[in-house]
């Protein structure tokens, strides 16, 4: 058994565990080199690798129905709906409401080197994702009167270029002292026979853990601690590579209160059967929850209704609203938190004195799994082309070719809407949120200036 000083309950708990393959290298590093990996090793929860190593499989409720969901109203002034924005808004202006971004995604498979968030997406302005929902956010505090928290969830490789981003812009306006940027946890992959890996001599390769891993991180984190002390009492949670979502929503947040939900989530219809998205289903136990694509069977994919369009036809956004005392009973033991998934992955591993990729086992969880966890869930229809155009690829579906023509368009409807006149030279329209927040916020008389790119501010 090697030995460092000050270190011996690890070294010991490794060798316990049958891992103390990770020592292999020992000899050859330098004393900074051995603490890192001792400090690695400290923090891992080695009876938690055990329990999750023997998943090895998803298992998957087989008997569930299509989820409820509250339907958008044909008049826009629906008593129902009326009552929830007013409540909302009421909420919001009492200092309720703090906004909740999971960012810890890179680039890449936009071609882009950095954070997700930093990723240049405004049609005219070219502002990036970080950016937009900043402003969002800025423009909410300014229309309703009140400071609103912004917590931003990022991974350990893009967490100090995202702090920088947003010192480097003066937090795009908002209070520094109210934006809470921190990483989310990690948690080691395994090999197929569910050992420790390398990714070099002296460095364990570890993964996030997953979406569902931020609301664990609100209580590591301290962030939880400092919404409860200001009163906070729902978090709205969404994701980066979003831009149309609609942050502070008081229809939203209205429904939330006056469901006393612990958990809201907004749904999209799905466009056409096939569509690989998860949806919202009601398991045998009563409890709602979501079932992603690629675990539904076959039938359910393709099942009717009785009109003929598609049964299971909520889709999932990531666009959802936490509960605040939800959130610290969810995290706050051991044995009462989200479950964990296995996906097998190819891993770069440093073995046998070299660097290779070999199959491993990646563990994460996913933040709608704590819907099923909740006494009381809402639902909530949302149009796709008014909030969701995700970033997710370089072209095609889905990119920020896609996003920007959604933005367009739906600025285009918004001003039409109201009356505005659009010249025909006009080829693109962005419109700030410092502008309008939504469609009723456009000021009348509001004049489109005839030029090929618009930028309303």
């Amino acid at each position: 058994m090697i030995s460092f000083a000050g270190y011996d309950d690890v070294i010991q708990r490794v060798y316990k565990y049958k891992q103390e393959h990770v020592f292999q290298y020992w000899d050859q590093l330098i004393d900074s080199e051995k603490k890192a990996l001792l400090d690695e090793l400290g923090i891992i929860d080695f009876d938690l690798l055990e329990k999750i190593f023997k998943l090895k499989e998803n298992s998957v409720p087989e008997d569930f129905s299509p989820a409820p969901y509250i339907k958008l109203p044909e008049d826009e002034r629906d008593p129902e709906f009326m009552k929830a924005r007013d409540l909302g808004v009421q909420f919001i202006k009492e200092g309720k409401v703090a906004a909740f971004l999971v960012a810890g995604g890179q680039g890449s498979r936009l071609g882009f080197k950095g954070p997700k968030g930093k990723f240049p997406v405004g049609p005219v302005s070219g502002k990036t994702l970080f950016h937009f929902h900043a402003e969002k956010i800025r423009a909410s505090e300014i229309k309703y009167g009140v400071k609103i928290p912004f917590l931003i969830m990022t991974s350990r490789d893009n967490h100090e270029e995202t702090v920088d981003f947003f010192r480097e812009n003066h937090f795009f306006g908002l209070t520094p002292a109210l934006v809470h940027i921190f990483p989310q946890n990690m948690i080691p992959s395994l090999d197929l026979d569910g050992k420790l890996i390398l990714s070099d001599k002296s460095t364990i390769f570890m993964n996030p853990d997953g979406h569902g891993g931020s609301l664990s991180a609100l209580r590591s984190s301290g962030a939880l601690k400092l919404l409860e002390d200001m009163g906070i009492e729902v978090i709205s949670y969404f994701q980066v590579d979003n831009p149309l979502v609609k942050i502070i929503d008081p229809i939203f947040i209205g429904f939330h209160i006056l469901n006393k939900a612990d958990v809201s989530s907004k749904a999209l219809m799905k466009a056409y059967h096939e569509e690989k998205t998860g949806v919202f289903v009601r398991f045998k136990n009563g409890k709602l929850g979501i079932i992603e694509y690629s675990d539904m069977p076959q039938e359910k994919i393709f099942a009717k209704d009785s009109e003929g369009g598609i049964l299971y036809c909520a889709a999932n956004p990531a666009i959802h609203l936490f509960d605040i005392k939800f959130v610290d009973k969810i995290t706050g033991s051991s044995n009462v938190n989200l479950p964990y998934h296995v996906a097998k992955k190819k891993i770069e591993a440093f073995k046998d004195g070299q660097q290779c990729e070999i199959t491993g086992l990646k563990f994460e969880k996913f933040v709608f799994d704590a819907i099923p966890m909740a006494e009381k869930t809402v639902i909530l229809e949302t149009k796709r082309e008014e909030e969701f155009a995700p970033v997710k690829n370089a072209s095609g579906a889905d990119s920020v070719h896609t996003a920007q023509a959604m933005m367009n368009a739906l600025f285009r409807r918004w001003l039409s809407n109201r009356g505005v006149k659009i010249p025909d030279v006009v080829d693109v329209i962005e419109i700030s949120p410092f502008f309008a927040l939504q469609e009723s916020d456009i000021p009348e008389g509001t004049i489109v200036p005839a030029q090929e790119k618009v930028y309303l501010e």
